[in-house]
C-alpha cells in the first residue's frame, strides 16, 4: 500500500467533530483495520495487498495516533467515547457494518464494535482487556518504557539504529518476534509515530480499569494470539475464549504481539477465514 493517506472530517451527532486519517484500496466487502496503542495504520501494510485482492481494505489511524489528530480538548479516550466515534467514522466513509480486524488496542475496539453490532465480523489479534491486574501493570510498564525510549532518542539516532538487524531488534523486539523482517524505514517511522502520538498517555490512562467481560453473540469472532507475544501473554487468549465461547481461538506460531509483519500470509488467511 503506497503512501496515500486521506483524511475524513467526522461530525458525530452528539460530540464535537474530529478528523481521522485512513488509507483505502481494493474492492469488495469492506474490511477495516485498527492498529494498537502507539502504532499507526502502516502496521497493516504487510497484509493489505493480500486482503485487497478480494476486498476493499480501509486501514485507519486511531484518534491521537499516526496522522489522525488528537480528539478535541475535553474528549475522553475511553471505550465509551472512542467506539461510537469509530462507528461515526465508518458512516462518514460510507461503510455499512464492515468487517473489522484489530491488533492489541485495535483488537479490543474491534470486539466492542462487534458487541454493539456495528460490524459484520471481528478478527482480534492479541486484543487488550483479557489481562489480570498484574499482567496489565506489566504490559503498561513495558509500553511506558517504549514510549520513554522513543522520546529520548533523536530521530537521526533512530534511523541509524534501524539500519541494522540488532538496532531494529532493540527498537521493536518487544512487539515483533522477527524484528529483522521489518524494514529500516518502517521501524524508524513507527518509532517516530510512538514518540509523537498525542493520544498515547490519555489512552493508556483510560485503559487502567478496562476488562472485556461480555460475550459477542451473533457476530463471527476470531481471536488470534502469537505464540511469541511478549507483551500480552498468550494465556490471555484462553480467557478470551472463555469470555466469548462462540469465538474461534487461533494460535499464530512464531508471531509476536504485532503479528502482521511476522507472518503476513497467516494473518491475512485468519482474517479472510473470519470474513468468509
Amino acid at each position: 500500500m503506497a503512501d496515500s493517506v486521506s483524511f475524513a472530517r467526522v461530525r458525530p451527532v452528539d460530540r464535537p467533530p474530529f478528523t481521522v486519517a485512513y488509507e483505502r484500496k481494493g474492492s469488495g466487502e469492506p474490511i477495516v483495520l485498527l492498529h494498537g496503542i502507539g502504532h499507526h495504520l502502516q502496521a497493516w501494510r504487510p497484509v493489505c495487498d493480500i486482503l485487497a485482492a478480494s476486498h476493499e481494505v480501509i486501514a485507519v489511524d486511531l484518534p491521537g495516533f499516526g496522522a489522525s489528530p488528537a480528539l478535541p480538548d475535553g474528549s475522553s479516550y475511553d471505550l465509551s467515547t472512542v467506539v461510537p466515534l469509530l462507528a461515526a467514522a465508518f458512516t462518514e466513509l460510507g461503510l455499512d457494518r464492515p468487517h473489522v480486524a484489530g491488533n492489541s488496542l485495535g483488537g479490543l475496539l474491534a470486539l466492542e464494535l462487534g458487541r454493539t453490532k456495528a460490524v459484520r465480523s471481528v478478527t482480534a489479534l492479541s486484543p487488550a482487556g483479557f489481562w489480570t491486574q498484574a499482567e496489565r501493570r506489566y504490559a503498561f510498564g513495558v509500553l511506558r518504557g517504549m514510549y520513554a525510549g522513543a522520546q529520548a532518542l533523536p530521530q537521526p539516532v533512530v534511523e541509524t539504529l534501524a539500519r541494522s538487524v540488532i538496532g531494529r531488534a532493540s527498537l521493536t523486539g518487544t512487539i515483533y518476534a522477527h524484528p529483522g523482517r521489518r524494514s529500516a524505514e518502517a521501524v524508524a517511522a513507527e518509532t517516530r509515530a510512538l514518540r509523537e502520538a498525542p493520544g498515547f498517555a490519555r489512552t493508556l490512562a483510560a485503559g487502567r480499569e478496562v476488562r472485556f467481560t461480555d460475550d459477542v453473540p451473533d457476530v463471527p469472532v476470531t481471536i488470534g494470539w502469537g505464540s511469541r507475544d511478549r507483551l500480552l501473554l498468550r494465556r490471555q487468549g484462553v480467557r478470551a475464549k472463555h469470555t466469548i465461547p462462540g469465538a474461534r481461538l487461533v494460535r499464530l506460531p512464531g508471531c509476536g504481539h504485532v503479528p502482521m509483519n511476522d507472518d503476513p500470509a497467516l494473518v491475512a488467511r485468519v482474517i479472510l477465514d473470519t470474513v468468509g
